[in-house]
């Protein structure tokens, strides 16, 4: 697996490099393998995209519509997803640690066998969704169910 750094010219975090957002509709589109690294996506759909081992770390995809969406295998680390719907996604086995999923849905998302437990869960309703027991545990401890 091959990791890649911010460093210079990464444009999260320097605003001469940085990017306009590209609002794209990718519904119902296979983009398996697709090539999303460092994309700037902001409130696009990708509703039931077949995205199945597509590279989108270090990206922008906040506000994006990701329901129903295949996402197996994907790489989502380093990416901010804040404010995302992933209702019924299926996300099996897909790398999600170190991204940002602040006030995301996941109602229905099945997360089995996914690498998540250092991403930032704030406000994310991770307890409806599918997932496997120690990942549960971990995020209970981390980002616990609010209390009505």
């Amino acid at each position: 697996m091959v990791m890649s750094g911010g460093g210079s010219g990464d444009p999260r975090d320097d605003s001469t490099t940085s990017e306009e957002a590209v609002v794209v509709d990718y519904s119902y589109q296979n983009k398996r393998n697709g090539l999303f690294r460092k994309a700037r996506h902001s409130g696009s759909s990708f509703r039931r995209a077949i995205l199945d081992e597509a590279d989108l770390t270090e990206g922008d995809f906040t506000h994006c519509d990701f329901r129903r969406a295949s996402m197996v295998g994907a790489d989502l680390m380093k990416s901010a997803f804040d404010h995302s719907d992933f209702r019924g996604a299926d996300l099996k086995k897909a790398r999600l640690n170190l991204s940002n999923f602040r006030n995301c849905q996941f109602k229905g998302a099945d997360l089995r066998g996914i690498r998540g437990k250092y991403a930032i869960w704030q406000g994310s309703d991770w307890w409806n969704a599918i997932m496997d027991d120690d990942l549960r545990k971990a995020l209970e401890k981390k980002w616990p169910k609010p209390t009505p």
